[in-house]
């Protein structure tokens, strides 16, 4: 009697005590996992023992490096497109770079060596922000200045409106599509308010993650490939399915659900592509950018955490399995990862077909190029 009476109830703590063991662990390896990542930089690119080497990513006329938005590998699987904001200008380290007053290309391709190879877009942009290749190529970005920049970037070319728009370009940099209107933010299906980032299906629908920040318009827009207005998903709130500041959106190449960097709530929300809601994930810190390998990897940059923004968790890159959410390996964010440093490191990043992992990092205003070393 006395087992049968105990058998359930104890049962219960076991299940519990290893539930919690396990969440214990998930949560230990979401900060402190296993890291088989080294950064090319310094010592590591200089081509021999004790030869410093600089950073990997170079212009070849000198040009100094931007504030780094996305990212995207090409369709070579070698070659890496950045939104690089201009710079050039004497801004310091650890400040944002912006195009309003500069005539410099901000949409770069680099070489598997670092090498700026193919540029465009000068006087189009004062803030890029998202970039993404889709399965032809075709270079998309996104605008993402709000307030007085664009208003001093009219003045200075001429009256011409910016911001609020999402451009497709093809990869020599024809202009090939524009959505939104130049300068007017909105919440219908024309208009955007500083849209963040932008991914396409392979049937060429398109999906964008509309607000920068939890005060615009927290969704998702859907076209069809023409630029026809599909549907709108997400809308402002802390509630399943709801979002504060998209920044970044993905689509698994597997299952083709959309995984959207919901930054305002320290979280990834997951939906199909008609908008329904699926899952929450809240193990990746809070997300900034999010990459999805053909191998079924996630690799999610967080540059925001803090004791403030999201206490207890740290800055850096997670790594984890796509279908079960599971946290593997952690790229702690290679500055000094202080307390109180919001956006001191990577915002976006993507992964070419060796397995190389780059990293675009705003404030330290760097492309940082990350080279796996052990299993």
């Amino acid at each position: 009697m006395c087992e049968k009476r105990w058998a359930g109830p104890m049962l219960l703590v076991l299940v519990l005590l290893v539930s919690g063991l396990a969440q214990g662990r998930a949560e230990l390896d979401a900060q402190m996992g296993p890291n088989p990542y080294r950064p090319v930089d310094g010592l590591a690119s200089g081509g021999g023992e004790n030869l410093m080497g600089g950073p990997w990513a170079s212009f070849p006329d000198g040009r100094a490096m931007g504030s780094l938005g996305s990212v995207h590998v090409d369709l070579d699987g070698e070659h890496v497109w950045a939104v690089v904001r201009c710079g050039d200008d004497g801004t310091p380290r650890g400040e944002q770079t912006y195009c309003d007053t500069s005539d410099l290309d901000p949409i770069v391709r680099f070489d598997p060596d670092g090498n700026a190879v193919a540029m465009f877009g000068s006087g189009l942009f004062v803030w890029p922000h998202g970039l993404h290749v889709d399965a032809e190529g075709n270079v998309w970005v996104t605008e993402s200045g709000t307030g007085a920049r664009l208003e001093a970037a009219s003045q200075l070319r001429g009256g011409r409106a910016f911001g609020h728009q999402v451009f497709k370009f093809s990869p020599d940099g024809e202009l090939l599509m524009t959505l939104g209107e130049a300068g007017v933010e909105g919440d219908g299906p024309n208009h955007f308010t500083a849209p963040s980032d932008v991914v396409t299906a392979p049937n060429g629908d398109i999906f964008i993650a509309d607000g920068h920040n939890p005060t615009g318009n927290n969704r998702v827009v859907k076209y069809s490939r023409d630029g026809t207005f599909v549907t709108e998903f997400g809308g402002t709130g802390y509630g399943p399915g709801e979002l504060r500041g998209p920044h970044g959106i993905a689509m698994d190449p597997g299952s083709g659900r959309l995984f959207v960097a919901d930054r305002g709530n320290n979280r990834i929300q997951i939906y199909d592509q008609e908008g329904n809601f699926v899952a929450t994930w809240t193990q990746f810190g809070k997300p900034s950018g999010i990459w999805i390998d053909e191998q079924g990897k996630i690799y999610v940059a967080d540059s925001e955490s803090d004791m403030e923004s999201n206490p207890g968790w740290e800055k850096g890159i997670r790594i984890g399995d796509v279908e079960t959410g599971w946290v593997q390996h952690f790229i702690l964010d290679p500055g000094d990862n202080p307390a109180f440093s919001t956006g001191s490191g990577a915002e976006f990043v993507t992964v070419d077909r060796h397995g190389n992992l780059y990293a675009g990092e705003p404030r330290p205003q760097r492309l940082q190029k990350y080279v796996r070393v052990r299993p």
